[in-house]
């Protein structure tokens, strides 16, 4: 007589091992029981006199193997996610600062010298980021903004936190796209402070500390001691070492008009010449120029404010409470009040920003 083959599957000898210990145990197992055996229940430990059904203790008996060995599994994640946690609580934070990226040529970022082939490094508070001749990189700050730095570009990360980032470009070009809350991203230049209120902009400066702010979304505050300049979309101011931003004027105004705008806020010697080019000023003016017959009544004496007034009041009228008497005195309130009828967002926001950086523009040391 043939014997019949056993076909009694692997697992099925497996399975009295699973549950009562008995059978063949299969190697894996073994080392899987050897590995969590610090866990496994000590029934030595405490015993707790009950009274219980013979019947349900026997079914308690045979499922506890297979419980205390979920039960070490279940120790063993346990302690990992613990130890994970605090290591997450004790680790350092990571200093602030600005990512470096897309850097093309070569540049020295504090002590070190970036390629195009680097790991990814940050600009913190203190740093100087230097670019070469032709070197190029571009700064992210995920709370704050985009920072495309052009050649031959010197600038420094003087402060970050929650509400407030500045730095200081002593010399070069970049290009800013910055999405954090209006007044909260600052430039330091030679020539004054420049305000981020909520814009895209490029910021120029030579080795003399001269050169050029260009808005070309929403709008940018510049300032130097008192004299102060808003330039929107579309606008542009020149700024210089210690008489800080010019007149602000739109970039498709007439040659004629930019240049006499020029030589009035930097070139003229005397008062001759000022009131030359100031005609030339008004007699090129636009309704759109509003915006510079606008910031010319705070830079001209008396006689010459009340024909800044007078063309300005053509191309939009005062609103109810400002007067002809209050804007020649330059009262504060009645000018920006009219500023805001000129259509290039509302002043307050910029006081706002002067109130709360009071005294802290770096370049008026």
């Amino acid at each position: 007589m043939t014997m019949k083959k056993d076909s009694t599957e692997p697992e099925e000898r497996i399975a009295p091992y699973l549950w009562d210990g008995s059978g063949v145990p299969d190697p894996e197992l073994e080392k899987l029981e050897a590995l969590l055996g610090a866990f496994r229940y000590d029934q030595s430990a405490r015993a707790i006199p009950q009274i219980e059904n013979p019947a349900a203790r026997a079914r308690r008996i045979q499922w506890f193997p297979a419980f205390a060995t979920a039960a070490g599994v279940t120790a063993v994640v346990v302690v990992l996610v613990v130890v994970f946690v605090r290591s997450r609580q004790t680790a350092p934070a990571p200093a602030p600062g600005w990512e470096v990226s897309s850097v093309r040529g070569s540049l020295s970022l504090g002590n070190a010298t970036l390629s195009a082939d680097h790991s990814s490094s940050h600009l913190v508070v203190g740093q100087v980021l230097e670019t070469g001749l032709q070197s190029q990189a571009r700064l992210t700050a995920e709370q704050t903004g985009q920072i495309d730095v052009e050649s031959s570009t010197r600038l420094r990360l003087v402060a970050m936190g929650n509400d407030t980032n500045r730095i200081a470009l002593d010399h070069g070009v970049i290009h800013a796209v910055i999405w954090s809350p209006p007044g909260q991203f600052v430039v330091d230049t030679p020539s004054g402070t420049t305000v981020d209120l909520g814009c895209a902009y490029t910021l120029q400066v030579d080795d003399s500390g001269a050169g050029l702010v260009r808005t070309s979304l929403g709008w940018v505050g510049f300032k130097l001691k008192g004299h102060e300049s808003f330039i929107p979309a579309g606008a542009a101011a020149a700024i210089r070492p210690k008489s800080g931003p010019g007149t602000p004027y739109f970039e498709d105004a007439s040659a004629k008009f930019r240049s006499a705008l020029a030589s009035f806020d930097f070139n003229d010697s005397t008062p001759r010449q000022h009131a030359r080019d100031l005609e030339v000023v008004l007699h090129e003016a636009r309704k759109r120029d509003a915006l510079t017959l606008w910031h010319l009544l705070a830079s001209t004496d008396a006689s010459q404010r009340v024909l800044v007034y007078s063309k300005l009041a053509r191309f939009v009228p005062p609103p109810a409470g400002v007067t002809e008497a209050g804007i020649l005195r330059l009262d504060s309130s009645m000018m920006d009040h009219w500023w805001n009828e000129l259509g290039f967002d509302d002043i307050a926001v910029w006081r706002q920003w002067e109130r709360g950086w009071s005294g802290i523009e770096g370049s008026e040391k």
